[in-house]
């Protein structure tokens, strides 16, 4: 049974493969309730692999996966994301034929412990103004910036308290990777759990509490936010930031 101490997420010599390829090689990883923690790393390092192997989207996997103390190795990805777990993916996955609102009200709620915790309409219109004013537009007519605030509005509709998101900064304008910063603070200040693939160093900083950098499928640095200044040396040898 969880409690308050036990981690959102703590995963244990995890190895994934997709086919033959043996990707992630024995990553640990533990995040706190509450918190917002960035995997850092160059592309194929195995960022993405590591969310997805999360939510058993990988082919094989071994190693234990904990969510809200719960393991989850075992399991499929509808079954994982009952424990709480919300997944945005870097592609979006938005539906182009559906209204805006349509697309937000489409996930099923939880159940269990997270039943009835899911965002209303009207707080992800708050937080998204802009999806309020598209609201029925389709989806193929959204900009970047408004499917990717729509793809993380229909995770929080559901009831998800632990994110996992990829890229979510990536090719937009600053003005809307401002307002997802945004987001992420006022979802830390609500008690979210937030994990972020990113490789816009500069969006990711000022966010994260902890920061894990990987390289060829493992975890080679973790440290603390108010370490950043002393490890620039070493992100700067291995992400060239």
């Amino acid at each position: 049974m969880a409690n308050d101490n036990t981690p959102a997420l703590e995963i244990k010599d995890l190895h994934a493969w997709y086919g033959e390829s043996h990707i992630l090689h024995g990553v640990d990883l533990t995040v706190n309730r509450g918190e917002v923690v960035t995997l850092l790393g160059r592309n194929g390092a195995g960022r993405t692999t590591t969310m997805r192997a999360i939510m058993g989207l990988t082919g094989a996997r071994k190693g234990s996966i904990k969510v809200n103390g719960h393991e989850t190795i075992g399991l499929p990805t509808h079954k994982i994301a009952h424990f709480g777990i919300g997944y945005c993916p870097e592609e979006r996955a938005i539906f182009s034929s559906l209204s805006c609102e349509e697309n937000l009200l489409l996930p099923p709620m939880l159940k269990g412990a997270n039943a009835g915790k899911g965002m209303s309409e009207a707080e992800i219109y708050e937080m998204f103004p802009n999806l309020k004013e598209r609201r029925q537009s389709q989806g193929t007519r959204l900009s970047g910036g408004e499917q990717q605030m729509l793809a993380v509005g229909r995770i929080l509709r559901t009831g998800a308290n632990l994110l996992l998101l990829d890229e979510i900064s990536e090719g937009l304008a600053p003005v809307i990777v401002q307002a997802l910063a945004r987001m992420i603070l006022m979802l830390k200040k609500k008690g979210y759990t937030v994990v972020m693939v990113e490789q816009n160093f500069r969006f990711a900083a000022p966010l994260a509490d902890r920061f894990y950098v990987m390289e060829h499928g493992a975890i080679v640095e973790r440290f603390a936010a108010n370490e950043l200044q002393a490890k620039m040396p070493v992100l700067n040898e291995l992400l060239g930031v």
